[in-house]
């Protein structure tokens, strides 16, 4: 009887889910993929974010190089493909080893970073593309009013909005942690574990991010 308790027992302990930290109460379930798995990822993640950073470095050295691309139009568009080149070289390599480890080793702070850097980098993309559509507008709808209303310190001003609002409300809603107001217990119970680095918004964190980019699109 006690040797089928203890294999009993035994069966159990092995089919217990591994975790991220093995020693630690409250650890994050980890699922670990079959080695060709895991490799074919990271061979295609890692082509992905290749492209997106060449891809991207072309487009900022070009604009930079030729002076006659020095216009403000492209400056939009230099803004836009440096927060590209930000979210490949430095979100999407993260991304792909939490995606394909299914664990975060690097810490709460570091979390917290860089969700706050995911989020800036989200809303400045948004914020770009509109004032690239503002400046679109006028040179396709009042072309005679483009040159005097979008001029160089025009496109600067849309330019360090973006980038100021962005970076405010990436580190002060992670920080703060406004993106979990009036969920935390559910959060703190239900999602928070070690080895995990899981990012919630709220409605209310949302409408505040969307009313911001709505309020930078009207002007």
């Amino acid at each position: 009887m006690s040797n089928v308790r203890m294999n009993f027992s035994e069966v159990q302990i092995v089919n217990i889910s591994p975790v991220c930290y093995e020693f630690l109460n409250g650890s994050c379930p980890k699922f670990t993929y079959p080695v060709p798995l895991r490799v074919s990822l990271y061979l295609f993640f890692s082509l992905v974010v290749i492209l997106t950073v060449f891809g991207n470095l072309f487009v900022i050295l070009t604009i930079v190089h030729f002076k006659q691309l020095h216009m403000p139009t492209n400056f939009l568009v230099l803004s836009l493909a440096v927060t590209d080149l930000l979210l490949g070289g430095f979100v999407m390599p993260l991304c792909m080893v939490q995606f394909i480890e299914t664990c975060w080793y690097l810490g709460i702070l570091f979390c917290k970073i860089y969700n706050s850097v995911v989020i800036m980098l989200c809303t400045a993309s948004i914020i770009n593309l509109a004032f690239i559509s503002i400046d679109r507008y006028y040179a396709v709808c009042k072309p005679l009013q483009y040159h005097s209303k979008i001029t160089p310190f025009v496109t600067f001003i849309m330019i360090f909005i973006c980038w100021a609002v962005s970076t405010v409300v990436g580190f002060v809603i992670i920080f703060l942690e406004l993106n979990i107001l009036g969920i935390e217990e559910f959060y703190y119970e239900n999602v928070a574990c070690e080895g995990g680095c899981v990012t919630l918004l709220t409605f209310l964190c949302m409408d505040c991010t969307y009313l911001i980019t709505d309020l930078n699109g009207e002007d």
